[in-house]
């Protein structure tokens, strides 16, 4: 499933604009999963570039719902390629209106300066949580079960309720269910794919909100990733999240994913909508 929604079609005839077109793999709830989105719009977009060159950051806009049942077009703008670095926008279209817009860059790797963050300490080892996780909510199973990613919420998850006392942190292991194979390119964007899981869930847990209150309204609004160094996607994970702020509707989210070695694999930010029922 992962890997046949990556595998992008594109068009022969190049006008001024590079278009691709992929599928949507069906979702419980009918609305296209924001980080299939963000993992085709960066694979159309390396398509563009040279071999040489390797995503290193991405700005995106959710500006519409998708429909799951539907594929997508994706068209690419070659804004700039410079002796370093590309940049490239890639807009996502149904129904002949865009869904999401994204502005990337791509750069030549150079030998440089070299340092990073720690991974947090005293993390339990995801084998380690996932044999003593609760048993979970048949709809909050089903959702997990069709995700082509393996989610361990360390603190627990919140599907059903939240833990005490209120946190806005969490540490979740993840991974592609599946081998992905050895191309550095699908890795890249099943990290974008898997940035978007969880990371909403620190805005809920600093007051205390499950998934299943009545009345949630969560959306995500825009998404940024930065990209440090290379890892696998088919391996363990950590994604370290938490969430400095929330008001007006709206909550900040921020994650590190790092590899189990403890290797610093990228950066995330998302803003997200969320309205809580009175």
């Amino acid at each position: 499933m992962m890997l046949g929604v990556l595998d992008l079609a594109s068009s022969d005839a190049r006008t001024t604009e590079d278009i691709f077109t992929g599928d949507s793999h069906p979702m419980p709830t009918g609305r296209i999963f924001g980080g299939q989105v963000l993992a085709q719009a960066i694979i159309a977009a390396d398509r563009t570039t040279d071999d040489d060159r390797v995503p290193h950051s991405m700005h995106g806009y959710f500006l519409r719902p998708g429909d799951a049942s539907r594929g997508l077009t994706l068209s690419v703008d070659r804004i700039h390629d410079g002796r370093s670095f590309s940049t490239r926008r890639t807009q996502a279209f149904q129904n002949g209106v865009p869904i999401f817009s994204m502005i990337s860059s791509f750069e030549r790797e150079d030998p440089g300066l070299d340092h990073q963050s720690a991974m947090p300490e005293g993390v339990p080892t995801p084998e380690s949580v996932a044999a003593t996780a609760p048993v979970l909510h048949p709809f909050s199973r089903r959702l997990l079960d069709s995700s082509p990613i393996e989610v361990v919420h360390v603190d627990g998850a919140i599907y059903d309720a939240t833990p005490t006392p209120a946190s806005a942190t969490q540490n979740v292991w993840m991974r592609a269910r599946r081998p992905l194979g050895d191309d550095a390119a699908v890795h890249r964007a099943v990290l974008a794919y898997m940035s978007d899981l969880t990371i909403q869930e620190t805005v809920l847990r600093a007051h205390g909100v499950a998934w299943s209150l009545p009345g949630l309204k969560v959306a995500s609004l825009d998404h940024a990733m930065w990209w440090h160094r290379p890892a696998r996607a088919d391996e363990w994970l950590l994604y370290a999240q938490e969430s400095p702020s929330a008001r007006g509707g709206r909550g900040l989210a921020r994650g590190r994913l790092f590899t189990r070695e403890g290797a610093l694999v990228a950066t995330v930010a998302q803003e997200i909508m969320i309205r809580v029922p009175a």
